[in-house]
Formats: structure tokens, C-alpha cells, sequence
């Protein structure tokens, strides 16, 4: 049989990709939900998982999800290219031989190829795609009564994180599991640390300082032969249309363990900076190489969020939470938590020290082994909404109420999907991609549409 071509083209349009979500009825639930009826009730033998997205994060969670049990089997795949998938297939296969069954057939291929592995039979979904397309992917999961895996940013826009948070309830009503890529939520060691913060340890949070200072996702240079659009899909970390930037691809972690420290509560205002100044290359696409964000809450307190991409520079990822009575800190490359105050406290890690990817997926399969469905949906769409705020306040240069950034209608979404539409973004003649300009038509970008909607608004 001949191997799935490279370049599926069928076509889909922005109505079957990204269906209209009907209004809110509330926030989805947080933690654990006590069900007494599972979609795939306890012992009943073997759990049929399929991957959507096949780069390194998605294999990565795979490899975690077939980690949960032995009766965890990989069935399917997905992806948009067929290198990418059979890559991870065999990587997979090399790692869990035994909990594999899928096949190169068992490899979707395209822009319909999530749709295809979920009409293959599997009980649970892993998604991981580019962010671009996970609103879309979670939605189209939940509606297939799927349980769920679900990789962050949870949406890269406004109207994609309200698809999610749509999905989010319909997943509790349909007694579906939902975890959430937020994997710092499953830390054992910081999950003891935040119980002690939420119990007083350090008296009332005043503010947090959470810091990703990091290196370039690395990045693809053009191959002959690529589109211009398969480039940007390929290298699609750095194109903030497909991944909101590093806003929603790192510092949203920073933004969520402070969240988690205040009680995962909106901000009252939000502004920031940051600039392009070394990542300039066009396989740097057009996105921001340092930003700074800081969170204003009603009551006074505050976050200070950090991240930067950009080489031979200062590499950190740390945590400090100031409160009335004792200050938490938290440095993850020594990994060591810490508790100052009243009673000091520093975390006694086990040795071996569990491993939050593993753990998260452990939670996972455990809830549908057991009957008892779990639902991340409350606090993972804050913190994406969290990270996109940043992007808005650091990209416009200005301050933005939380208000405008629930109201913002700006979305990515394109109106079809092909090998020959053209992208949003498109290179200069020196061949750069052009970065965001701060100022009030950057701002506009995402409030305009609200706005001509809405003129009294």
C-alpha cells in the first residue's frame, strides 16, 4: 500500500473547523467531580488512546499516557504531515512496543485528520497540535464523547478559549475527563506548596514575581520545496497566528502557578512591554523575543511576569509569592520550595522524584478507570485568557481593563483550510516577517471588531 500523501488536499472550511459555541452557562468545573456513571467504566479493560499532533510535546504526552497502565493502547494518530506522524509512531513503538497497535495506516493525514482519528473507535484523545487549532480539536472531542488530554494554550484568541470553555461544560455534562497541558498543576511538591500558601502559610498574597527566561524554540529554515504556508506550519512556534507567541507558549505557565497562588481569580487591569531585538532571522517568523506583564488586582495585588527567548543570556525559571506574613519561593532548575514565615517549610522532594507529565496522565486514567470524571476546565481557560491578555497589553504597548479582553473578538481562525490558502503573515522583501508595532492600532486589532459591533460599547 502506498504511504498517505504528504499534502492531503481536501479541503475544510472555518464553519467545520471552528463551529459556532452557543452562550455560556457558567464556569466549568475544578478538580475532581463526583460521578457515580463513567463513559468508559472501571475494568473494562483495555483504554484505546489516539494522538492529535505529532511533534515533540505530543509524543512526549503519549509516551506519559501509555505510562498510566498497561492497558493504555496507542490505536491512532494524527497530524498534518505524514513524516511527522510516522516519526512519532516509531518512536512510540520503539519506547511501548507492547501498547502499541497502531499502524502507518493508523496515521491521519491533513487538515480533517482529527475528525478521522475520532471516528476510529478510541475511548481518550491526547491534543497536541499547534495551538491554532485546539479549540477547534477539544471541541470537536468532547462532542464525539471523548475523554481528553488537552495540551496548552487553550485557545490563542479570545473566541477560541470561549469554544474551549463551552467544550469544558459540555464535558462535565457528558461525565467526560478533561485534563489540562497546565502540567505545573500536577507537581507534586508545588501542589503542597500552593495547599500551604491557600491555608494562610504566608499570610494574604500581596504580589508574585514568576520568571521564564529562556532560549529560541528551535527553529526550521525554509526547505525547497516548502509553500510559504507549509513553512509556517512547520516552524509554526514562531508565528503568532498558530501559537499566540510565548506569552501562551511559556510564560503562560508562570502566569498559571500565580493565578493558582491567588486563587485563580481575573485581574482588574493588565499592561506590559517587550520588544523584537535579536531573534530577527525569518525562521524566527514574527513574534516578540522578550515581554514583560503585569496583572493589577482589584485588592491590590500583583504579578510581575517575565520571559525572554534570546541567546547567551540569563537562563531562569523561578517563583517568589510576597505575602502579609512570609514569602513562598520556588526555583525549578535546583527544585527547591520553600516557605518563609511563621513557620518556615522547604519541600522534601522523594527520590525518585515523580514526574509531573506522568502524573498528570496518572490523574487522567485513574479518573476513567474508576467511574469519577475530572474537569481542569475553570483555571485552564483563565490562565490561557491570562497569557493572551499579556499579549494584547505587551503587543499594544497599552493598559487594558480585563473587561476588553473578555470582549475582545479578534480571532485567528481562517475562513478555510487548504495547502493553498495564504497565510495571514507573509515575508518582507528582505524576507523577515514583520513584528507588531506597540500603539493604539495594535490595541485596535483586537478590540475593533467588538467595537464596530457594537458602537455604544
Amino acid at each position: 500500500m502506498q504511504p498517505p500523501p504528504l499534502h492531503p488536499l481536501a479541503p475544510t472550511t472555518r464553519r467545520g473547523f471552528l463551529r459556532q459555541t452557543g452562550a455560556l452557562a457558567g464556569t466549568a468545573l475544578l478538580g475532581a467531580i463526583e460521578l457515580e456513571r463513567a463513559v468508559h467504566a472501571a475494568g473494562a479493560g483495555t483504554i484505546k488512546i489516539g494522538l492529535i499532533g505529532c511533534g515533540g510535546r505530543g509524543t512526549a504526552a503519549a509516551l506519559n499516557a501509555l505510562n498510566a497502565g498497561p492497558e493504555v493502547r496507542l490505536v491512532a494518530l494524527a497530524d498534518l504531515f505524514a513524516d511527522k506522524a510516522r516519526a512519532a509512531l516509531e518512536t512510540i513503538r520503539n519506547r511501548k512496543a507492547a501498547q502499541v497497535t497502531a499502524k502507518p495506516d493508523d496515521c491521519h493525514i491533513g487538515f480533517e485528520a482529527y475528525q478521522q482519528l475520532l471516528d476510529s473507535g478510541v475511548d481518550a484523545v491526547l491534543i497536541a497540535p499547534a495551538s491554532h487549532f485546539i479549540p477547534a480539536h477539544l471541541q470537536a472531542a468532547v462532542e464525539a464523547g471523548k475523554h481528553v488530554f488537552c495540551e496548552k494554550p487553550h485557545g490563542i484568541d479570545i473566541p477560541g478559549v470561549k469554544i474551549c470553555e463551552a467544550a469544558a461544560e459540555e464535558a462535565a455534562r457528558k461525565q467526560l475527563s478533561l485534563v489540562s497541558g497546565l502540567c505545573w498543576r500536577y507537581d507534586p511538591g508545588l501542589r503542597e506548596a500552593m495547599k500551604r500558601v491557600q491555608d494562610g502559610a504566608i499570610g494574604e498574597v500581596l504580589a508574585a514575581q514568576s520568571t521564564y527566561l529562556s532560549a529560541p524554540y528551535f527553529a526550521l529554515e525554509r526547505q525547497p520545496g516548502w509553500s510559504e504556508l507549509e513553512f509556517q506550519f512547520r516552524n509554526w512556534y514562531h508565528f503568532n497566528w498558530l501559537s499566540g507567541d510565548q506569552t501562551a507558549q511559556q510564560l503562560i505557565h508562570s502566569l498559571d502557578k500565580a493565578s493558582w497562588a491567588l486563587g485563580d481569580r481575573p485581574p482588574a487591569r493588565v499592561w506590559g512591554l517587550g520588544g523584537r531585538q535579536t531573534c530577527l532571522e525569518p525562521r524566527f517568523g514574527d513574534q516578540f523575543d522578550h515581554q514583560a506583564v503585569v496583572l493589577e488586582y482589584a485588592d491590590g495585588a500583583r504579578v510581575y511576569g517575565h520571559t525572554r527567548d534570546q541567546e547567551d543570556c540569563h537562563r531562569e525559571t523561578s517563583d517568589y509569592v510576597i505575602g502579609s506574613k512570609g514569602r513562598f519561593s520556588f526555583d525549578t532548575g535546583k527544585y527547591r520550595l520553600s516557605i518563609t514565615g511563621a513557620k518556615n517549610w522547604t519541600y522534601a522532594a522523594p527520590n525518585p522524584r515523580p514526574s509531573m507529565y506522568d502524573v498528570e496522565h496518572q490523574t487522567l486514567f485513574d479518573s476513567i478507570r474508576r467511574g469519577r470524571p475530572i474537569n481542569n476546565g475553570s483555571y485552564m481557560c483563565l490562565s490561557t485568557k491570562l497569557a493572551i491578555a499579556a499579549q494584547i497589553a505587551i503587543y499594544s504597548g497599552q493598559a487594558v481593563a480585563w473587561e476588553q479582553v473578555e470582549q475582545s473578538a479578534r480571532s485567528f481562525a481562517l475562513d478555510r483550510y487548504d495547502w493553498e490558502v495564504e497565510p495571514p503573515v507573509k515575508p518582507e522583501p528582505d524576507g523577515r516577517y514583520p513584528a507588531p508595532r506597540q500603539g493604539r492600532a495594535e490595541l485596535e486589532k483586537w478590540l475593533i471588531q467588538r467595537e464596530a459591533a457594537d458602537p455604544q460599547n
